[in-house]
């Protein structure tokens, strides 16, 4: 499918604040039916996973399988995940705020789908598992009061 039709399903969801189950029945059935077939669809369901949390189990588990099929296997090399892939997928699973359970997740199928990946994405899945299981406090940084 389009494009158009995977942002009017994000619109939807993002103004509905939620992801039913049927919603992906829809996701998987008429929106993206063959899969992803760009990085900026794969860019819009990570930001969407974290944009919506009331979703059900079964989208987490959808944008799992859809980023990883795409990533190993659409990507090219196929099956190779190389420095340049790795790079994206660090910076898109991460977001601004680190990476989701399900963020952490596709990290860490993707490598252990692909025949090899890049050293990089190996640290960055490990690191967001880690992430995920313990988040960093945040700090706020302290500044000197002028007088």
């Amino acid at each position: 499918m389009s494009n158009v039709s995977l942002q009017d399903f994000c619109n939807h969801a993002v103004t509905a604040g939620s992801i039913t189950c049927g919603d992906v029945r829809t996701l998987m059935r008429d929106v993206v039916p063959d899969g992803l077939v760009h990085r900026d669809e794969a860019d819009m369901l990570m930001a969407l996973e974290r944009a919506v949390p009331a979703a059900d189990p079964a989208f987490g588990d959808f944008v799992v399988a859809a980023v990883v099929d795409f990533a190993v296997w659409g990507e090219r090399p196929s099956g190779y995940v190389d420095r340049e892939v790795a790079a994206w997928l660090a910076a898109s699973i991460a977001g601004r705020a680190g990476p989701t359970p399900v963020g952490a997740r596709i990290a860490m199928e993707i490598v252990r789908e692909a025949e090899s990946s890049a050293e990089a994405l190996m640290v960055f899945a490990l690191e967001a598992n880690r992430w995920t299981r313990e988040p960093a406090p945040t700090l706020r940084p302290r500044f000197a009061l002028a007088a």
